[in-house]
């Protein structure tokens, strides 16, 4: 008998499992209403190896984030034209002082070892660095890896749920409300139907605790409000690296004279959606203060989302105790891009009861998850 799998949450996690799961003819249906999804609000840096975070488990899922990158934007280069999706144009990253920088380079070349993938590291001056973008107006010296990648998060995730749909899978744009587990079977409730799967994997981002509730679960889950802006500007923007400047306003120039800058990191917002324009003005006069040319550029299009945290800022992915043929993931945090898809290709080869890299990880979730009962 046909197995049936249910995916509740069509963002980078999601749409990535059900891409492989449907590669491998399985029965998939994945739910999302597209309302506040992180993965569609976003663009990703793909630079893990230049973090100083010191959480060894977040780096090696990061890592390994990145690398995997390159498989899949290879499956999907086989029926799509992926160049307005992910390019591998390198990073320019800025620290405050020659000594930062220095400890920097160190710490990329440290890590090269053991991650070939961030290409070729160079200090750049000034003068180096107008060459590879022009409009740069800031005097200092950068570090420069060739290994760096951007990716726009909204069209990574729509050529995911085109192929699932190519291969007989089926996306349905609505809000599940209620999940429970009746008679071995998973039973996903939306506003007029119940639908009915052996298999559910939940990759609903911040809203993981409210379908959990019901289920007498509580999740260690806040959200952040992320925001971020598109600008058209009047230079070639074609081949420009990513530039991550001193503090939160990074630079990932597209294709066509396009350039996102962001984000937000706003974390008393809950799931409010609504642009705010002191911020986005904000955002643009940091950009401004790297590309002066960019001054009388407009504003085309802001981008607003909700990410999911833990409270130690770390992402969980695996099983629940007691809740049978089910998986979850949350908690990416802005991270998302650069971890997301290895965690939906890691769900969907469990599905799959395949062996994968991240076994130490299966119980996870339930260092983050536990049974209000055992509160009480």
């Amino acid at each position: 008998m046909t197995k049936t799998i249910g995916i509740i949450g069509g963002g980078i996690v999601g749409s990535t499992a059900a891409y492989y799961l449907t590669k491998n003819n399985k029965n998939v249906t994945v739910f999302d209403d597209g309302v506040g999804q992180a993965t569609s609000a976003s663009a990703g840096i793909i630079s893990p190896w230049l973090s100083q975070r010191r959480n060894k488990e977040w780096y090696f899922l990061a890592k390994e984030g990145a690398k995997f990158y390159s498989q899949l934007i290879d499956d999907l280069s086989q029926t799509n034209e992926t160049k307005d999706v992910y390019q591998k144009t390198g990073t320019l990253l800025y620290k405050k002082n020659e000594t930062l920088l220095a400890k920097l380079n160190k710490l990329a070349e440290d890590r090269k070892v053991e991650a070939p993938e961030i290409g070729d590291i160079t200090v750049l001056s000034k003068s180096d660095i107008i060459k590879l973008f022009p409009e740069i107006t800031l005097e200092d010296s950068a570090l420069f890896i060739t290994g760096g990648a951007k990716i726009d998060g909204a069209k990574l995730v729509q050529m995911l749920l085109n192929e699932t749909k190519k291969a007989s899978g089926t996306i349905i744009k609505t809000k599940i409300t209620e999940i429970s587990y009746q008679n071995e079977q998973w039973h996903l409730k939306e506003a007029e139907n119940t639908h009915i799967f052996d298999h559910l994997i939940l990759a609903g981002g911040a809203w993981v605790g409210d379908l959990l509730r019901p289920l007498d679960l509580d999740v260690d889950i806040r959200p952040q409000k992320g925001q971020l802006i598109e600008i058209e500007v009047p230079f070639s923007t074609n081949e420009l690296p990513v530039v991550m400047p001193v503090g939160e306003t990074d630079i990932i120039p597209f294709d066509q004279g396009k350039i996102l800058i962001g984000a937000t990191h706003e974390n008393e917002q809950g799931f409010d959606l609504t642009p705010d324009n002191s911020l986005l003005q904000g955002l643009k006069q940091d950009a401004t203060n790297l590309l002066s040319s960019i001054e009388e550029a407009s504003i085309t299009n802001t981008r607003v989302g909700t990410r999911a945290y833990t409270s130690d800022f770390s992402p969980f992915f695996g099983e629940v105790a007691d809740l049978p043929q089910f998986l979850v993931a949350s908690g990416l945090g802005s991270s998302g891009l650069t971890t997301g898809a290895i965690i939906g290709k890691t769900l969907a080869d469990w599905t799959l009861e395949k062996e994968t890299n991240f076994e130490s990880y299966r119980h996870l979730p339930n260092q983050y998850i536990c049974s209000k009962k055992s509160d009480d």
